[in-house]
């Protein structure tokens, strides 16, 4: 059963060598075969960037981050705010807060220089199971499962598993290790990435011109298109909250830093209450507030939430100038009740 696993590692790196999507952090298989090797804190960068988040979102992103702070050095002496506002709209601040956790402790304690095993690596901040197999194994050559969405599909379809994920992991990721080649695991890792991404899909696979289709038994059986399976997901509840934008005669914006831990950890935002579904409203100062007929409407991992915006106009100093304030640095939540207070109508500045 080895030797039949084995061939399918083969037989993918030689499509692979063909059909590799282009990235901006990926080092193509003509090059490695030139000797040219990937560059780890750019994988690093990609794979936290990636988590969560669609292939055609990152690459601007991607390319801002690397031009801005094209080392790890560089972005280890970042200020947090620049490093939050150039995040904004990727979701899940978590991982910039540990991005700059990480690239200091490397920039620091480790002069430079990321560990080279997914077990060193996994002890990094913000560095899981999954990001540190991928780094070592695309970075390092390291041969050791790298299992994100699409390979799990891909995997679950060829040895047909109908365990239901998030079940299935285990196994799937077992199933991975056996196939893995010694040989040229980070092209293989991105070429099973590659292959969920373009042609074993969720829906309509392209049988047709799978490479591994000879080896894949869900497609003998007739139901690839039915794997992964999937447990049922809990209905998400909806919880609710105020958000409060005020600003002075000139222009300028009442503006906040949240806290390092919890939801937008760390990023600017306007003021606002808890979030519940009974929620107290919590205005900043007493003004004259004007609620907007438009409500903001967004979904966290875990819940839906539905926000009341109020605005007013009032003298304060505790303000960013209008020169200075860039709603695209704010988080898309914030944005969007940025936008909800344009139909507002405004009361006059005290």
């Amino acid at each position: 059963m080895r030797d039949g696993k084995g061939a399918i590692g083969e037989t993918l790196l030689t499509w692979y060598d063909t059909h590799a999507r282009v990235m901006p952090w990926r080092v193509s298989p003509a090059d490695r075969a030139e000797g040219e090797r990937p560059d780890p804190y750019r994988v690093w960068l990609s794979e936290v960037m990636l988590q969560q988040t669609t292939v055609a979102a990152v690459r601007d992103y991607f390319r801002r981050f690397t031009e801005r702070w094209p080392d790890v050095g560089a972005l280890a002496a970042a200020e947090d705010g620049d490093v939050m506002a150039e995040w904004a709209g990727l979701g899940y601040y978590a991982r910039a807060r540990n991005l700059l956790k990480c690239a200091r402790v490397v920039a620091g304690e480790l002069d430079g220089r990321f560990p080279e095993t997914a077990a060193e690596l996994q002890k990094l901040p913000g560095i899981g199971p999954y990001t540190s197999a991928a780094i070592a194994a695309i970075a390092y050559d390291e041969p050791v499962a790298v299992v994100d969405g699409n390979v799990e599909r891909v995997v679950s379809r060829l040895f047909s598993v109908d365990t239901p994920l998030p079940s299935a992991k285990a196994e799937l990721t077992e199933l991975t290790a056996q196939i893995t080649p010694e040989d040229r695991p980070g092209d293989f890792a991105q070429a099973m990435m590659d292959l969920g991404a373009t042609i074993c899909t969720p829906r309509n696979p392209a049988c047709g011109i799978c490479p591994l289709i000879d080896s894949c038994t869900a497609r003998a059986a007739g139901i690839a298109e039915t794997l992964p399976r999937k447990a049922p997901k809990k209905e998400k509840p909806t919880r609710r909250g105020f958000a409060y934008v005020a600003m002075n005669g000139q222009g300028d914006v009442l503006l906040e830093r949240r806290p390092d831990k919890g939801l937008l950890g760390g990023t600017l935002g306007f003021p606002g209450s808890d979030w519940s579904e009974a929620p107290t409203p919590a205005p900043p100062m007493q003004a004259d507030w004007t609620l907007s007929p438009v409500e903001v409407r967004h979904t966290f991992t875990h819940f839906h939430l539905i926000l009341q915006v109020h605005v007013t106009r009032t003298e304060t100093d505790a303000v960013t100038p209008r020169a200075d304030f860039r709603p695209g640095d704010l988080p898309t939540l914030m944005r969007k009740v940025w936008d909800a207070a344009q139909s507002a109508e405004w009361p006059q500045a005290e």
